[in-house]
């Protein structure tokens, strides 16, 4: 990450845990592309939130999203698009100056009581005493405390009254982060026509059911949502849970990942700690379907840990400890370029600990074009060579290459 990245977002890392007014993003060097993007902080469902107005032409788009949402779209406006950002809080005025060269200059102004007014148009706004007061009460959660969910009672998440039970409070939050990572990704799924979403190494289903739930509930998606995993009696248990409920477009196979072939098409594909290479053939089964979004939690990053050999790194790879560590997120940064050179646009985020394991990458991975960047291809064939390894996802889709080649 850039000096220019840095910055930027540590200050709107700052700026949305305080009480924002308003955004503007302006100074575009494409006006045929995106010529300006308002943010506000909106309530949906009790839920902060903050909506993005890009301009395009004659047409305003509008995406909300989760503060991590939003923090990790920045990239994306500021990698040479935009050079000013106007941030607006309750005590002060903050511009962002960008230059050519990525230097950035900011620039802060106190804000007298009554010199700021909200905007109000368009939607339902709140105010910056709103913001504040609710930040201070209200956790922003998607699945509010108090609200009994079936699915989260007999998991044991959740009381009858609606509480989290004080043991599963982790459990409580890492749903909510996960569904909060869905919806960002909600404007690259299809609402007019029936998606089909695989869930490999499904467990429990704590996240399968709550995906389903609200998809398929609160956002009103249809959807055909398969639970794949090995353990039968978990498997036979979910599936009673899922009649139970009336989820009747939610079931559950016993199966391994590597040869699951009962499906042709998959929109997206959700795999959370498949251990080691399985994570591998779960990627490579969502590359080869052509899935729209991938979210993959992966686990025990053993097989770069055998591989990984250079005489550059020789005198820190000595230490075992630090070859381990390394070869894992060597593994999930390789993985996440695989994917790249395969038409997505990747993004490694950091997820809320499962079971309390340190494993909490995720790779969130939306497809946007058909073909192979060469460019970037070369470049990552390059470095897997100075590392000396070669990951089980190359091998695969290598292999589906050569076959459609023959």
């Amino acid at each position: 990450m850039s000096a220019m990245e840095q910055i930027i977002r540590k200050t709107f890392e700052d700026i949305l845990g305080s009480s924002l007014s308003s955004i503007i993003i302006s100074n575009s060097t494409n006006r045929e592309k995106i010529t300006k993007i308002k943010i506000r902080p909106v309530m949906i469902k009790d839920i902060i939130q903050y909506q993005a107005s890009e301009y395009i032409g004659d047409k305003i788009f509008h995406t909300n999203y989760h503060c991590d949402g939003l923090i990790d779209r920045l990239p994306d406006w500021f990698e040479g698009l935009f050079h000013q950002v106007e941030i607006t809080s309750k005590q002060e005025k903050i511009i962002l100056l960008i230059s050519k060269k990525g230097k950035v200059t900011i620039n802060r102004r106190m804000i007298k009581s009554g010199d700021e007014n909200s905007d109000t148009k368009g939607g339902k706004s709140i105010s910056p005493d709103q913001v504040e007061l609710l930040h201070n009460k209200i956790k922003n959660y998607i699945l509010l405390e108090g609200k009994p969910l079936p699915f989260l009672i007999d998991l044991g998440v959740m009381t009858k009254e609606g509480q989290v039970v004080k043991a599963k409070s982790d459990k409580f939050k890492q749903i909510n982060r996960f569904l909060e990572y869905i919806e960002d990704i909600l404007p690259y799924l299809e609402k007019e026509k029936e998606l089909t979403i695989l869930d490999f190494g499904c467990g429990k289903s704590y996240l399968t059911f709550a995906m389903y739930y609200y998809l398929k509930i609160l956002k009103g998606y249809q959807i055909n949502v398969i639970g794949l995993d090995l353990k039968s009696d978990v498997i036979i248990h979910c599936n009673e849970l899922s009649r139970k409920y009336g989820y009747d477009k939610l079931r559950f196979l016993v199966g391994d990942i590597a040869n699951y072939q009962d499906n042709n098409k998959v929109d997206m594909v959700v795999t959370l700690h498949a251990c080691d290479t399985a994570t591998d053939y779960a990627l490579y089964k969502a590359v080869s379907w052509g899935a729209q979004v991938i979210l993959s939690v992966p686990c025990c990053q053993h097989e770069l840990n055998n591989q990984i050999e250079s005489e550059v790194l020789k005198p820190i790879l000595k230490y075992g400890i630090i070859k381990e560590r390394m070869a894992a997120l060597i593994t999930d940064a390789l993985r996440a370029e695989i994917l790249e050179t395969h038409g997505y646009k990747v993004q490694l985020l950091e997820f809320i600990d499962m079971e309390h394991t340190p494993k909490n990458i995720l790779i969130r991975a939306v497809r946007r074009t058909a073909g192979i960047s060469i460019d970037k291809d070369a470049q990552l064939a390059k470095c897997m060579d100075f590392l000396g390894v070669t990951p089980c996802l190359v091998h695969l889709l290598n292999e589906e290459n050569d076959i459609g080649n023959v």
